[in-house]
């Protein structure tokens, strides 16, 4: 990746073409630690699955299935999987025994631990051959981009929603 002007023409443009270069070296990094996090086979739609249920208490297979596109029994079958390895449990509803939210194990959410412990030996590592403004820099862009893909990802709190009146 090689390094652009800021008061360039088009930053934008070349910073989503080093964001997708990154993104494809990533990806690599990522499969190598899912691989090694764990006896148990997870696949990487299980491991986002096991993502959005940390990152959102109280999710239920709906919102699940609306977090990631999928459709009702595809989100069923990762959950089912994801439950049988031991990483995911089920409990009904407080307001509605009939709704099913979801929530990680014990062991789920250690599998995430080494998950993520695994990603970033490997990211440090590279990090670590990069100049130390280069790592500041790319430290504060990254928090910066991660809020903003990561709002998405999340539910609204149920404090957020506000009661209209007739």
């Amino acid at each position: 990746m090689g390094q652009r002007s800021i008061g360039s023409p088009r930053p934008a443009v070349s910073a989503v073409a080093e964001m997708s270069e990154l993104i494809e070296l990533l990806e690599v990094v990522w499969e190598r630690g899912r691989d090694t996090a764990s006896a148990a086979p997870v696949s990487s739609a299980q491991a986002r699955v096991l993502f959005l249920v940390e990152a959102n208490d109280q999710l239920n297979l709906r919102d699940l299935g609306r977090l990631l596109e999928a459709a009702p029994p595809s989100v069923t079958r990762l959950c089912d999987r994801l439950q049988a390895v031991g990483f995911l449990e089920r409990h009904p509803g407080t307001d509605d025994r009939r709704e099913v939210l979801l929530g990680l194990t014990p062991a789920g959410r250690t599998y995430l631990e080494r998950l993520r412990a695994r990603r970033q030996e490997a990211l440090a590592e590279a990090m670590a051959a990069m100049p130390e403004a280069s790592r500041a820099a790319l430290a504060t862009g990254l928090a910066d981009f991660c809020a903003a893909v990561a709002k998405p990802l999340r539910l609204p709190s149920p404090n957020s929603f506000t009661t209209r009146t007739a």
